[in-house]
């Protein structure tokens, strides 16, 4: 028998362990036997458009309508959302530094940790292929799939309350200015190196993939169009590829900044 939630306190969910699950009422009946209405209960949030959330947790080796769309629009809501967090908690903290707290924030290994919490893994419609895999566990598919989920509430709902969604998730994440310690990756190093000298970020989009649905490599570039340069690497991520691309641009510009 399904059981059904309508317009319950979510401190009535006390059984759900998350601390994504804020005191106020859900708008909708959401079955409870269901893996995709337990994930609204942990994401806090209602789909009006359920169809967001089924294709936010779909691969492209499931189906055609996939989740790819939507995880490139999560992940620019993910940084203006934590973006806005940054300017607050640590408000005398310089550009350049705030930008390499938010890239050891929004990286894979923090995406992937959020996701394992959220247990959007038991969500996840995958391929044969990708399940046979281990697709189910692999750090990149969950990050990219909790990106598609914050797109899919921004398109649900509209910004304020993606951005809620994204600071409840980074509630217990500590936020201080000793993340700068960590090592940069090449993507954050480009950043640095652009900001420093006045110039336009960096733009990157995939231009290809290849391989198997479960195994797919993909081409990104990566675009300074204010020094007329492009490079190009491949993962077998979006993530891999833009910081390979990353790493080919750095190459070229501190070869001209030597020449």
């Amino acid at each position: 028998m399904a059981i059904w939630a309508a317009l319950v306190p979510s401190t009535e969910l006390s059984f759900y362990p998350h601390h994504f699950l804020q005191t106020h009422y859900t708008s909708q009946v959401i079955n409870l036997n269901d893996g995709l209405g337990q994930l609204q209960l942990r994401l806090n949030h209602s789909f009006q458009d359920v169809s967001l959330l089924e294709r936010a947790v779909t691969h492209r080796s499931f189906s055609a309508d996939h989740n790819e769309r939507l995880e490139f629009l999560g992940d620019s809501v993910l940084n203006l959302a934590v973006a806005h967090l940054l300017y607050a908690q640590l408000s005398t903290l310089p550009e350049g530094d705030l930008s390499r707290v938010r890239a050891n924030l929004v990286k894979q290994e923090t995406l992937h940790q959020l996701a394992l919490k959220l247990d959007v893994a038991s969500c996840l419609k995958l391929g044969e292929g990708e399940l046979k895999s281990g697709g189910q566990r692999r750090p990149s598919i969950l990050a990219d799939a909790l990106e598609a989920l914050i797109g899919a509430v921004f398109l649900d709902a509209g910004y304020e309350v993606a951005e809620k969604l994204v600071h409840g998730l980074f509630q217990n994440v500590a936020i201080n200015p000793n993340m700068l310690a960590a090592a940069k990756d090449p993507k954050t190093e480009l950043q640095e190196w652009l900001q420093g000298r006045k110039l336009q970020l960096p733009h990157y989009s995939v231009v290809a993939t290849s391989g198997a649905a479960h195994r797919q490599i993909f081409d990104v570039a990566c675009d300074i169009p204010e020094l007329s340069l492009s490079q190009h690497g491949s993962g077998p991520s979006r993530r891999a590829g833009e910081q390979a691309a990353a790493a080919a641009m750095l190459e070229i510009l501190k070869a001209k900044a030597r020449g």
